[in-house]
């Protein structure tokens, strides 16, 4: 249904309608004239910067895209608008910018209002035609930035072509050159709107209007008609929609085409008509990939069809009478009537007899089959064609065109077919060409679209066909009086109920709610019509839960509207429901025997609290979730008893569930554990069996399987606190274990890893904290170190594969589990955090919150922020808490958006300044200062350069950063994720001399050692990424003074012979600018001989040669000349 979705903002049923009809109808009139008028005046002003003219343009945007929904307010104002823009566009003070910005302005207006309408404000007087012609032939037609001004000055032109005069007597005031021959302004025109048919943007459909327009005039058509209607042809049958010119050309062939047959009068296009179908017939546009092509095609041919047919009124169409609401009305309240209303006696006169040209049959033929369509588009197309044709055939024919549409109701058609049908008994019973003598064939068949759903794969369609036979009841509506429907109205009235509380497409929920209202509205017979409306409108069916809850879900959702219905009817349950459930639980349909478990043990639960029954089943990614479902259910219900052989049934499959897990989606899998009411109700007397079952999940950890990993240590987190108590030190040390990558193996075991992080907090979580208490059975003192420390070390995995960075999830699990295990400790023994291990949490927090990933660094923000600011009782021992807070206040907390990087790092970087998080926060900041991102490199770097700006006077500070950077460097060394970024985080800050106050000092330390550890990290790196790099730092560095430059030159030197031709021509580029931006490195005596040799040499070339060059200069930079050595064999 063609119906706006919109957000009530209200969670229940139809309490909120009233303020979204206040809301949709707030639009009282166009408040923003005198704004308007200003900003429009405004315009020679503004154009000419680009900042101001794009704020007009989107400030216009915005107060013109208000009206989108109410068009018509704007159309008192429409006239002086129009004035304004074209008084500044004909001014000849305005240059060509503000010419096409007063078009791009009327182009807004005219989207917003329709170019309909809007175009016929335009001035279309004889003096008007000369200067829009020549404004448009000066125009562009490839510039994309102005396909606004074409656009509109080809509109304007097709209503300047509206005159009743003839052409040929404006060509005396040509302005031509004389010395040129003239071309008459017939020709001319026509030529523009060819030319514009041809082009790719929005101006090809502003110009088949103009055709439209222009081709139909009596002296065009008289002298141009069959000239351009050879054109067309010749276009289309010569075009390849294969490629993109010629579905372009086609495109604006059939526009043309279309808007001269559908404007044209018939007794001019009759006598083309078989030869445009016969062409259309040859090109098989039907058979096209391009859907835009396929629907210009089918609407062609329906213009064709009605060309073919004499423009009438069917005398038999079906016509309602009376329209009355309040009559309509009536008819639901107890003892009111209304007289029927019989149609007009005319419609049974009798009818004209006349010949029905051959080409109509060919015409519902195509038109047939455009109802079956892959795209909606062509169907809805064909659709509108089914019933413009229909009108105008007799009744006999007519009816076999509707026999033919109902065809398309068989099961052995596709989606598309049944959509399109329905979309043509909406269009047919709209114009009263569906007499009620059909109805009882295409109710039926209605009613079985109403719940079409036809599986395709692993998912199922059938929405679209639906929705469209929620279209079919809401046109019956309008189309048919109360006595047509009434035999069909419990039929209908029940479908759309189902459908629209039940139907999992919000879009086929909305339609069957707006058509069970419009028949309520318009039929007045539907039984309990207004209460229903009233529950079910259609803002309530919007919100899934509330729909299948509170009115009443698919499957998940509908098991828990069985299971509120249990205690109303549990007879009913158990007698008729649930006998139901049970074939379908062991059936074929995967989708319903899910669903039927799930209702299963929904019922089972609920019937519980009144009465006994179960059911069991079993299947795959769908049944295993649904099946650990029912044993939390069945164990809840106490159902069966302890010594009944299911049990171990039950016991097994969730054994051999948890080392499926690749079998299921993120979501049913995190919903998989193990069943802690089931060994909460086995707990008496089966203690030798729950002791071998924490023995299996302990033993799994080990196992070569990673889902087997996975699974065990998600059993051993949900273990309840009796199963786990006296075995804590086994049941936390294997996870401790699994966390640690002892060998390059485990390495590929990051879901276990992240599985066995988060098992541990919740096996925390479960024992409870007691300082004094033992390590077999609580967190205390003998074990919360290990604890804290397995878990940050989880916090420094970054393990890459074909996946990218899966040592992410173990991050992400960490940071989860060191603030549930924190916040437990802190509740209940403070006393237990020492300094070092929050310290260290909290640095580890901190590095994680300055890193490149979006996600974990909005993580990892919101922890950092949650410890921080816990209170009553806080955490103990946060290094700098108190300058923390100011950075990070409690009541900013929420407003802080750690996913935008222009929010997060300027707040991060201020860490910088705090000794015992400069490390950590520096670590983290160079992966997203070097990394790729456009947004986290741009503010992660300007945050950190505002840093170093701050603290460039401060000596001290300087050193300590300093000092800091070349350890960060230093403790990655050959560590790729951070070397490379690191190399590039350093090339940025030497470009921005944010070592200045190191430069004045011959030999700095921070220097030679930077240099140092540069050298060492290419050493015998083939990387080509971070030889670049080191080639960009190499250059920044040569800005230091002392030895340390010569050792710099040495090196760019040596790279300039790498086996690398790459490498040698990027040191030789990087060098040149070097020496440009650094006069003072070299001997001005050289300079250009060196700049010369750069320049010239191709050092992608022999190396033997390069090598030649190299060594010249060397001597020319008094620079000791690299030395070859010789290999040693062994």
């Amino acid at each position: 249904m063609a119906q706006t979705d919109m957000d009530s903002g209200d969670e229940g049923g139809g309490g909120g309608e009233p303020e979204v009809i206040v809301q949709a109808s707030v639009l009282g009139g166009f408040t923003e004239s005198t704004e308007v008028q200003a900003l429009i005046s405004s315009l020679p002003e503004v154009h000419q910067k680009m900042v101001t003219r794009e704020s007009a343009i989107q400030r216009f945007l915005v107060i013109m895209n208000r009206y989108q929904e109410q068009p018509h307010l704007l159309d008192p104002h429409l006239e002086w608008m129009l004035n304004l823009l074209l008084e500044v566009i004909r001014s000849e003070q305005s240059p060509p910018l503000l010419v096409h910005l007063g078009f791009k302005f009327l182009y807004i207006i005219s989207k917003v209002r329709g170019y309909k309408v809007f175009m016929q404000l335009f001035p279309h007087e004889v003096a008007d035609v000369q200067p829009v012609l020549d404004l448009l032939c000066r125009q562009d037609p490839k510039d994309s930035a102005t396909w606004e001004t074409r656009y509109m000055l080809l509109l304007w032109l097709s209503m300047t072509c509206l005159i009743p005069f003839d052409l040929s007597r404006l060509d005396g005031h040509l302005t031509s050159d004389p010395s040129q021959a003239r071309e008459p302004i017939m020709d001319r025109i026509l030529a523009v709107a060819k030319s514009y048919l041809m082009v790719t943007d929005k101006s090809r459909d502003a110009a088949s209007v103009l055709v439209s327009k222009f081709v139909t005039r009596p002296d065009v058509k008289l002298r141009r008609l069959a000239d351009f209607l050879d054109w067309s042809l010749s276009s289309i049958s010569q075009a390849d929609d294969q490629t993109m010119e010629g579905t372009v050309i086609l495109d604006g062939a059939l526009q043309s085409l279309a808007q001269l047959f559908k404007h044209g009068k018939r007794d001019d296009f009759l006598q083309y008509a078989p030869v445009v179908l016969q062409c259309l017939e040859r090109r098989g546009l039907a058979e096209s990939s391009q859907a835009t092509l396929r629907k210009l095609g089918v609407k062609l041919i329906q213009r064709l069809g009605l060309t073919f047919l004499k423009p009438r009124l069917a005398k038999w169409r079906y016509q309602r009478g009376s329209r009355s609401l309040v009559a309509n009305l009536s008819l639901s309240q107890p003892g009111s009537a209304v007289d029927a209303v019989t149609p007009d006696q005319e419609t049974q006169g009798h009818e004209e007899d006349y010949d029905i040209p051959e080409e109509v049959e060919n015409v519902i033929e195509q038109l047939l089959g455009g109802l079956k369509d892959k795209e909606t588009i062509v169907r809805w197309s064909a659709a509108k064609g089914i019933g413009r044709v229909t009108g105008r055939l007799p009744k006999e024919l007519a009816d076999e065109v509707v026999g033919s549409v109902l065809d398309c109701f068989s099961f052995h058609e596709t989606d598309n077919a049944w959509h399109g049908g329905c979309l043509a008994l909406a269009e047919l019973g709209r114009r009263g060409l569906l007499v009620p003598s059909r109805l009882p064939e295409v109710v039926p068949l209605i009613l079985k679209a109403l719940v079409y759903d036809e599986k395709r794969g692993a998912c199922s369609v059938g929405s679209n066909v639906r929705d469209a036979a929620c279209y079919v009841c809401w046109a019956f509506a309008r189309a048919y009086e109360p006595t047509a429907l009434k035999p069909f109205v419990t039929q209908i009235a029940c479908a759309l109920v189902i459908t629209a509380v039940f139907d999992r497409n919000i879009n086929c929920r909305r339609a069957a709610s707006a058509a069970f209202q419009e028949n309520v509205g318009r039929q007045g017979t539907f039984p309990h019509g207004i209460e229903i409306v009233v529950a079910a409108d259609y803002f309530a069916v919007g919100n899934l839960t509330n729909c299948y809850l509170a009115i009443r879900v698919i499957r998940e959702l509908a098991t828990k509207a069985l299971h509120k219905l249990t205690a109303q009817a549990p007879d009913y349950m158990t007698t008729t429901v649930l006998p139901q459930l049970l074939p379908v639980a062991i059936g074929i349909d995967l989708q319903g025997r899910h669903g039927a478990l799930l209702a299963c043990a929904e019922i089972g639960h609920a019937l519980y609290i009144l009465a006994s029954e179960n059911n069991r089943g079993f299947g795959g990614e769908l049944m295993r979730p649904a099946m650990c479902a029912l044993i939390e259910k069945m164990s809840l219900s106490k159902l069966p008893s302890k010594d009944d052989p299911v049990i171990t049934g039950w016991q097994w499959l969730i054994d051999d569930t948890l080392k499926s897990l690749h079998l299921f989606s993120a979501g049913p899998r995190d919903n998989i554990k193990v069943n802690t009411h089931l060994y909460a109700w086995l707990a008496d007397g089966e203690t030798d069996c729950l002791e071998l079952l924490v023995s299996q999940y302990i033993a799994g950890l080990k196992s070569p399987e990673v889902l087997t990993r996975c699974g065990s240590a998600l059993a051993l987190g949900s273990l309840p606190r009796f199963m786990i108590s006296g075995k804590l030190d086994r049941v936390n040390h294997q996870p401790r274990t699994v966390v640690h990558r002892h060998s390059r193996r485990e390495v590929i075991f990051s879901e276990a890893r992240r599985d066995a992080a988060k098992a541990m907090a919740q096996v925390c979580v479960t024992a409870g904290v007691s300082a004094q208490g033992s390590t077999d059975s609580v967190v205390c003192e003998g074990n919360v170190s290990m604890i804290y420390r397995a878990l940050l070390d989880c916090l420094s995995d970054y393990t890459l594969d074909s996946r990218g960075d899966v040592g992410a999830w173990v991050r992400e699990a960490a940071m989860t589990s060191l603030m549930e295990v924190t916040l437990l400790v802190v509740d209940t023994a403070p006393q237990l955090l020492s300094p070092d291990l929050v310290n260290g949490m909290m640095c580890s927090l901190a590095q994680q919150s300055a890193e490149k990933i979006d996600r974990y660094r909005a993580h990892a923000g919101s922890v950092f922020l949650r410890l921080l600011h816990k209170d009553h009782p806080p955490v103990p021992h946060i290094p700098h808490k108190e300058e923390l807070l100011t950075i990070f206040p409690p009541e900013g907390a929420g407003t802080l958006n750690w996913k935008a990087p222009s929010q997060a790092f300027p707040h991060i970087t201020q860490l910088l300044r705090m000794p015992q998080y400069q490390y950590h926060t520096l670590l983290g900041l160079t992966v997203s200062v070097g990394g790729l991102t456009e947004s986290t490199v741009r503010f992660s770097s300007q945050s950190l350069f505002d840093h170093l700006m701050l603290i460039q006077r401060d000596p001290d500070a300087m050193g300590h950063f300093s000092e800091t950077l070349l350890r960060v460097f230093r403790d990655n060394l050959r560590n790729d994720r951070v070397s490379i970024p690191f190399l590039k985080m350093l090339d940025q800050m030497l470009a921005r001399a944010c070592f200045d106050t190191f430069t004045t000092e011959q030999d700095h330390p921070f220097c030679v050692n930077l240099l140092a550890l540069c050298t060492n990290e290419i050493k015998k790196s083939k990387d080509v990424q971070k030889l670049r790099s080191c080639i960009a730092v190499f250059c920044g560095l040569i800005q230091f003074q002392g030895n340390v430059r010569v050792k710099v030159l040495f090196q760019l030197l040596l790279l300039l012979c790498h086996p690398f031709p790459a490498i040698r021509k990027v040191t030789a580029g990087q060098m040149y600018e070097m020496l440009l931006t650094f006069d003072d490195v070299i001997d001005p005596s050289v300079m250009e001989d060196v700049m010369n040799l750069l320049s010239d040499t191709d050092w992608a070339g022999d190396i033997a040669t390069v090598r030649t060059h190299r060594n010249q200069l060397c001597d020319w930079l008094g620079v000791p000349k690299p030395q070859l050595v010789a290999k040693v064999v062994v």
